[in-house]
Protein backbone atom coordinates (compact mmCIF):
# COMPACT_ATOMS: atom_id res chain seq x y z
CA UNK A 1 0.00 0.00 0.00
CA UNK A 2 1.37 3.40 -0.91
CA UNK A 3 0.48 6.77 0.47
CA UNK A 4 -0.75 9.31 -2.05
CA UNK A 5 1.44 12.34 -2.56
CA UNK A 6 -1.42 14.65 -1.63
CA UNK A 7 -1.82 13.00 1.78
CA UNK A 8 1.63 14.13 2.94
CA UNK A 9 1.18 17.81 3.67
CA UNK A 10 3.92 20.38 3.59
CA UNK A 11 5.56 21.02 6.97
CA UNK A 12 5.60 24.74 6.20
CA UNK A 13 4.27 26.86 9.06
CA UNK A 14 4.68 30.24 7.35
CA UNK A 15 7.96 31.13 9.05
CA UNK A 16 10.03 31.17 5.89
CA UNK A 17 13.53 32.21 6.89
CA UNK A 18 16.42 30.12 5.65
CA UNK A 19 19.41 30.23 7.93
CA UNK A 20 22.65 30.80 6.04
CA UNK A 21 24.51 29.16 8.90
CA UNK A 22 22.43 25.99 9.07
CA UNK A 23 21.21 25.90 5.46
CA UNK A 24 17.66 25.04 6.50
CA UNK A 25 14.41 26.90 7.02
CA UNK A 26 14.10 28.08 10.61
CA UNK A 27 10.35 27.34 10.55
CA UNK A 28 10.16 23.84 9.10
CA UNK A 29 13.73 22.52 8.86
CA UNK A 30 13.71 21.80 5.15
CA UNK A 31 16.57 22.63 2.78
CA UNK A 32 15.91 25.06 -0.07
CA UNK A 33 16.04 22.26 -2.63
CA UNK A 34 13.40 20.33 -0.66
CA UNK A 35 11.15 23.37 -0.36
CA UNK A 36 11.40 24.16 -4.07
CA UNK A 37 10.77 20.60 -5.18
CA UNK A 38 8.20 19.56 -2.58
CA UNK A 39 5.26 19.23 -4.97
CA UNK A 40 7.25 17.00 -7.30
CA UNK A 41 8.39 14.55 -4.61
CA UNK A 42 6.78 11.17 -4.11
CA UNK A 43 4.95 10.37 -0.89
CA UNK A 44 7.87 8.20 0.18
CA UNK A 45 10.36 11.01 -0.44
CA UNK A 46 8.21 13.47 1.50
CA UNK A 47 7.79 11.06 4.40
CA UNK A 48 11.56 10.52 4.51
CA UNK A 49 12.18 14.25 4.70
CA UNK A 50 9.52 14.72 7.38
CA UNK A 51 11.28 12.11 9.53
CA UNK A 52 14.56 14.07 9.31
CA UNK A 53 13.15 17.46 10.30
CA UNK A 54 13.12 17.19 14.12
CA UNK A 55 16.77 16.11 14.15
CA UNK A 56 17.78 18.88 11.76
CA UNK A 57 16.00 21.49 13.83
CA UNK A 58 17.62 20.24 17.02
CA UNK A 59 21.10 20.05 15.46
CA UNK A 60 20.72 23.63 14.19
CA UNK A 61 19.57 24.85 17.61
CA UNK A 62 16.09 25.79 16.40
CA UNK A 63 12.99 25.14 18.48
CA UNK A 64 10.10 23.52 16.67
CA UNK A 65 7.49 26.18 15.94
CA UNK A 66 4.72 23.90 14.72
CA UNK A 67 1.39 25.66 14.86
CA UNK A 68 2.87 29.10 15.45
CA UNK A 69 2.48 31.62 12.60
Amino acid sequence: MTTSTASIESPCIGVCAVSGRAGICEGCGRKLKEIAGWRGLSAEERAGIIELLPGRMKAAGFSPRRGQP
